[in-house]
């Protein structure tokens, strides 16, 4: 039984009490009392103070808490207490009862009008509105819910609009004055412009900033975050006003920072003091953390632009050189890995993604051992992750000749412990670079070889029982011959290399999914 049907027995229960007490001895001295007097005695089972019945109404749902403030004027001062209100389709109860998208979007606005209107807006903690792009919510409209709503003590603000508004719905700064801004620590907002002033200041207790398909500049972006010396965490995803981000020296807290698909920006700055985590997607741009740089944690992804492995050997060491773990995503390369002089003395994790995306008519081909570089220039590496997805590889098979195998200087990898290559394929380079490791990590534990690039291992043979389609992902017949090849490569010239102190793990194709009839000399 739900909390709303319980109270509504409950106090039905104590109704029909009340009256057969009333008939034998006449009313009782509380049903005399003053109009306006708040009890909280609503039987004997339901004897609260009005706090309790405020964080019961809390853990309500949120039609249901609504529709209780009806039952009783103790229901109802607990609900105008409510400090969550979340508004999407889900919560209003929308999808079941009507069918038609232009019912919705009426019933959407008519119960957030109802809902804010008998709702005091002063004990507001968490706001939450997702309005899609059929509902034509106007902008005085929304503006007059954000008012209603966004109050002094409010700490959570999220507005996710569609994204026709984000040209024509400019936020209203506005709404954060008179102390409505400053006790507000977490704000997402998506679609929209908006447009700070320099006389900003308004989010004194912030700490997380998201900004999701926003229209703001550089110079506004400031603005906001200027007085927001709490701030810990910015997201910003799809901003293409962005073309330079500089994050102030006085934002002593601040330490994530994730930059997705802003392609108009060039240029990230930074000189916040304990700036440690970052995450970049998009065009390749400046990155300046300043000489007292405390990056430890760096992924970085190009959408287009190849080459992403050789600009983080030859430029990270000296812009980020107290790295600990580096995430690297390169559509392609072009060149292979420089040696180079320059050191990542504190890098202990190392993931590398290699696609094959080359538009070049006459495609590069990566020599997977001048990888070794990087491993040089990482003497205290402890992990080192490798992920392969040749759309079309082009390499020599190492398979039927392994007279001509490089040999590179060799460098003591004493600290690498676990190596992981996801896409293991035939190519000579890649056999190449898994031997000069198995010879040069002398405190190797782990190495985990799979043929099978992005597909769960699972128990056995049969990968397809780890999925929960219950299938594996569809290849291409030539990707699951590669797979057969690679997976003899290892039987016939990796497995008899492995110490005994070394555990190897294989990844085979799937014996339902990935067999096919091949003979591999």
């Amino acid at each position: 039984m739900g909390m709303l049907s319980l109270n509504c027995l409950m106090l039905k229960q104590e109704r029909r009490r009340r009256r057969r007490f009333q008939a034998r001895n006449g009313p009782t001295t509380d049903d005399n009392s003053q109009a306006g007097e708040r009890s909280t005695c609503l039987g004997p089972h339901l004897h609260l103070p009005e706090d309790i019945w405020c964080l019961v109404h809390s853990l309500m749902p949120l039609r249901d808490s609504a529709r209780s403030a009806c039952v009783s004027g103790t229901f109802l001062r607990s609900w105008r207490c409510r400090p969550i209100l979340t508004f999407n389709e889900e919560t209003l109860g929308l999808k079941k009862k009507e069918g038609q998208k232009s019912d919705i979007a009426k019933a959407f606005a008519s119960r957030v009008d109802c809902i804010l209107k008998n709702h005091l807006g002063t004990c507001v903690k968490i706001l939450e509105i997702v309005i899609l792009d059929y509902y034509k919510v106007n902008a005085c409209h929304l503006n007059s819910w954000l008012k209603s709503a966004i109050r002094p003590g409010i700490e959570e603000v999220t507005i996710l609009l569609p994204a026709k508004q984000r040209p024509e719905y400019i936020f209203p700064c506005s709404i954060f004055v008179d102390g409505c801004g400053n006790s507000i620590r977490y704000l997402h907002l998506s679609y929209c412009t908006l447009r700070p002033t320099v006389e900003f200041d308004h989010l004194r207790s912030l700490t997380k900033l998201h900004l999701f398909e926003v229209l703001i500049t550089g110079d506004e972006l400031g603005c906001l975050i200027s007085s927001s010396f709490s701030l810990e965490e910015l997201e910003l995803r799809c901003c293409w006003e962005l073309f330079c981000l500089k994050i102030p020296f006085w934002l002593e807290r601040f330490s994530c920072l994730r930059v997705d698909e802003c392609n108009k920006l060039q240029v990230i700055e930074s000189t916040a003091p304990n700036l440690s985590t970052v995450e970049f997607f998009g065009e390749p741009v400046q990155l300046m953390f300043g000489e007292s740089s405390q990056v430890k944690n760096l992924m970085l992804e190009y959408s287009f632009e190849p080459n992403a492995v050789n600009y983080a050997i030859t430029k990270l060491p000296s812009i980020a050189p107290h790295l600990e773990t580096l995430i690297l995503y390169s559509t392609c390369e072009r060149v292979n890995t420089p040696i180079v002089a320059d050191k990542f003395l504190h890098l202990k994790h190392l993931d590398i993604y290699i696609g094959d995306d080359d538009d070049e008519p006459v495609a590069f081909v990566y020599d997977y051992l001048s990888l070794v570089s990087f491993l040089d220039a990482s003497p205290a590496l402890e992990s080192f992750t490798l992920s392969v997805d040749p759309d079309d590889t082009k390499h020599d098979s190492v398979l039927g000749d392994t007279s001509s195998i490089r040999q590179i200087p060799r460098h003591s990898h004493d600290r690498l412990k676990k190596v992981q290559v996801n896409g293991f394929f035939s190519a000579k380079s890649m056999f190449e670079l898994i031997c000069h490791i198995i010879e040069t990590a002398t405190s190797l534990e782990s190495l985990m070889l799979d043929c099978i690039y992005g597909e769960e291992m699972g128990d056995g043979t049969a990968r397809c029982s780890a999925s929960k389609f219950g299938k594996c992902r569809r290849r291409s017949k030539r990707m699951v011959l590669e797979a057969h090849k690679a997976l003899s490569v290892i039987n016939r010239y990796i497995v008899g290399r492995i110490p005994s102190a070394v555990k190897l793990s294989v990844g085979k194709p799937c014996s339902r999914c990935h067999a096919i009839d091949v003979d591999l000399l």
